[in-house]
């Protein structure tokens, strides 16, 4: 192996990346294939699912599975499946590097382990080595990558990289020439967030699975990359991170494996509206809605940046609207994913009380921010007394977590959205949840829905 290669930061973090996988961290690994089942299976029968396979449907038949459709080539698989899992904005999320890892790392990973007959150990253990490269990633790239790129759709390639090329056996030049050729492939502006109408989310999803897909077996071939992708004159940080180090990338971390750090969410709604809508819900009953002259949230900067909105159009703007999500966990409880429906924010009553619900900044969320994500919610009725909840880290947080029958009722939920029958959505369950203690690979990809099998009852 050459200098060059060892003294890249894409070979240290192939290195990193390559360390032994523990029996503990792949059922945490399995919990998180459960999660993004789940809302691949209620993305798939959206319409940003409906265009992407007409649009690949010429590229012919494969032996990969696509969620709710037809296996097909895998590099047009891992761009449908990459696509769903984002849909429905209840993908997981880590705080600190502010992406999504399930959605682009779990497709590739499964792909490449239906390429290369992988079993269910093999899958796990690329999801959690690609937890790690995209995580580390996204740590390290800083608030001036986040202002205008969508770090999923960026960091993700590296972490879909690594998946596949933990599942491809790629030894560890190799895989740094899966993350270089991934990095260049790199793309997501945040520009998607302004236009109401726009599906380029779920293609910055899809593309960063592909990236990292097409990246690991070009690499396995012997194609090259530019090995300082990260920090290269004009590598990836350079043109795209300002004032950030890519020596962060492998910062030393307590624990192994970062994919123990990364949140679930409960709520339909995007991660910088969760800790007010549970500071709401904490509090909805202690004034009657119609006693309510006012509400408050207080919060970071980020969740004002990308959910600062009044009165949503659509049913985006809704899950990006923290006085949406805020009248709704007053009015209505736990938050369904039917509450984001236009019915549900052109309600009256929900208009009415978004309208009186104030969104500022504070200084005690800002200063935690990453690391913590908080908001404060004050309700003052009509006599002027003041009620205050606090939540310093949202529900489904490692600080704040969700039970296993949390996350299984949530995904037969979501499964319900993707139109299966409960029958069918608790097989999703059990083999998901199974893959870490000797289940087969082949019974999970068999529980997932097909094209025109449903099992709706």
């Amino acid at each position: 192996m050459s200098g060059q290669i060892l003294n890249s930061v894409a070979a240290e973090l192939a290195g990193i990346c390559a360390a032994p996988v523990s029996e503990d961290d792949r059922s945490r690994a399995a919990l998180h294939v459960l999660d993004w089942a789940a809302c691949a299976i209620a993305g798939s029968v959206s319409e940003q699912a409906q265009i992407l396979g007409s649009a690949l449907r010429d590229e012919g038949a494969g032996h990969c599975t696509v969620i709710g459709a037809r296996s097909a080539p895998a590099l047009s698989a891992i761009m449908i499946n990459g696509a769903l899992g984002n849909v429905l904005e209840m993908d997981d999320v880590d705080k600190r590097a502010i992406l999504h890892p399930g959605p682009v790392v779990i497709p590739a990973a499964l792909a490449a382990c239906e390429m290369a007959g992988g079993d269910a150990t093999a899958f796990l253990d690329a999801v959690v080595r690609g937890y790690e490269a995209v995580i580390r990633v996204g740590r390290a790239v800083g608030p001036g990558h986040y202002a205008y790129w969508h770090n999923t759709g960026t960091c993700g390639p590296f972490g879909a990289a690594m998946a596949a090329a933990s599942a491809f056996g790629l030894k560890q030049g190799q895989a740094a020439h899966a993350l270089a050729l991934a990095g260049t492939q790199s793309s997501g502006l945040w520009q998607t967030r302004h236009d109401p109408a726009s599906m380029a989310k779920q293609l910055h999803t899809a593309r960063a699975a592909h990236a990292g897909l097409l990246g690991a077996r070009l690499a396995a071939g012997g194609f090259t990359g530019p090995l300082e992708i990260f920090e290269g004159v004009q590598g990836f940080f350079a043109a795209t991170c300002p004032g950030a180090d890519p020596s962060a990338i492998l910062a030393h971390y307590d624990g192994d494996w970062r994919i123990h750090e990364v949140s679930f969410k409960p709520w339909p709604a995007c991660r910088h509206a969760h800790a007010a809508i549970d500071a709401a819900l904490s509090i909805r009953d202690a004034v009657s809605a119609s006693e309510i002259a006012g509400v408050t949230v207080e919060t970071y900067s980020d969740a004002l940046a990308f959910c600062d909105r009044p009165r949503p159009q659509t049913v985006l703007e809704a899950k990006f609207s923290l006085q949406h999500s805020v009248a709704v966990s007053l009015l209505r409880g736990k938050p369904q994913i039917f509450d984001f429906e236009p019915d549900v924010f052109g309600d009256p009553h929900i208009r009415l009380l978004a309208g009186k619900t104030a969104v500022e900044t504070s200084s005690d969320f800002n200063n935690a921010y990453p690391a913590r994500y908080g908001a404060r919610v004050t309700i003052t009725d009509r006599a002027g007394k003041a009620h205050t909840a606090n939540v310093p880290d949202a529900l489904g947080d490692p600080e704040n977590p969700l039970s296993v029958g949390e996350l299984e009722h949530k995904a037969m939920a979501l499964c319900a959205q993707g139109r299966i029958s409960p029958a069918m959505a608790a097989r999703v369950c059990e083999t998901a949840l199974a893959l870490a203690s000797g289940g087969d690979l082949e019974d999970f990809v068999a529980s997932l829905p097909a094209a025109g099998i449903r099992g709706v009852v």
